[in-house]
């Protein structure tokens, strides 16, 4: 059993306590034996006042066994019980902040963490000055899935799109399922060239998957609309820009990129 640091220093009191009583029973032992008449009155009056001490004793050694230690028993008791709660409380903290910001459906970031981690990266890409760009996505007709195939079906082709997205986003991208089945990824250090490849990439790996839900057999594409960062605008402002390229390529016929 683990003792707690009070319940130690009350064992380390108690055996102080021992310790004079200890004492004090030598020293009644040793005034006992003496047989000087001379100080014979002496050694009665100290006698009683070592009779008086030793009563002390064994009464402050009750007192601190019966009423003390069981009081600090209970507080550390009730001092682990509450550290045990507030390691749970942490974790379960850590686990609810976690799925905050994760989308259920496809295990991907949400719109809020999105949103944060754009904000983040411009303000530190403006300081090193570096370019930074977006890509947003839109899965066409997806009303259409849902309506022809049901919603299980619907869901099963988000979570592989999100999957395609997560093989093809390196690991400091920041890749988000922004809404319905609108998706976002935040590629740093790449400029409007790179981004357009990027994107490319990303639209025909898409538009390759063959989804399989139950019976169903599908396919699907997406819409893409990317923006290299300026450096100086702000995230809603860089965000509405690669929105508007989107919307372009829907404009033009889908299942293609726009850059800004």
């Amino acid at each position: 059993m683990r003792l707690h640091r009070s319940e130690i220093a009350f064992a380390i009191f108690m055996l102080l306590l021992l310790a004079a009583g200890g004492a004090l029973y030598l020293a009644s032992s040793a005034l006992s034996q003496s047989h000087d008449v001379v100080l014979n009155g002496v050694h009665k009056v100290m006698q009683t006042y070592l009779i008086v001490s030793a009563s002390f004793l064994v009464t402050a050694l009750a007192f601190g066994l019966f009423f003390i230690f069981p009081q600090i028993r209970s507080t550390a008791q009730e001092g682990g019980k509450l550290r045990e709660m507030t390691q749970t409380l942490s974790a379960r903290s850590e686990t609810l902040e976690h799925a905050a910001l994760t989308d259920a459906l496809t295990g991907m970031q949400n719109r809020r963490y999105f949103d944060d981690a754009l904000k983040e990266y411009l303000e530190e890409f403006r300081r090193i000055e570096k370019p930074i760009g977006l890509i947003v996505l839109d899965l066409d007709h997806f009303k259409m899935v849902n309506d022809t195939h049901g919603h299980d079906v619907g869901d099963e082709v988000l979570r592989q799109v999100s999957g395609c997205l997560k093989n093809f986003t390196r690991y400091h991208d920041i890749a988000a399922r922004i809404g319905g089945e609108e998706f976002a990824v935040v590629a740093p250090n790449m400029d409007l060239e790179g981004l357009n490849k990027f994107a490319e990439r990303i639209r025909r790996a898409v538009a390759e998957l063959v989804i399989q839900s139950g019976n169903v057999r599908l396919k699907v594409t997406t819409s893409v609309g990317i923006a290299a960062w300026d450096g100086v605008e702000a995230p809603d402002s860089f965000y509405r820009r690669a929105d508007r390229m989107l919307y372009q390529a829907k404009r033009q016929g889908r299942n293609r990129v726009c850059a800004a």
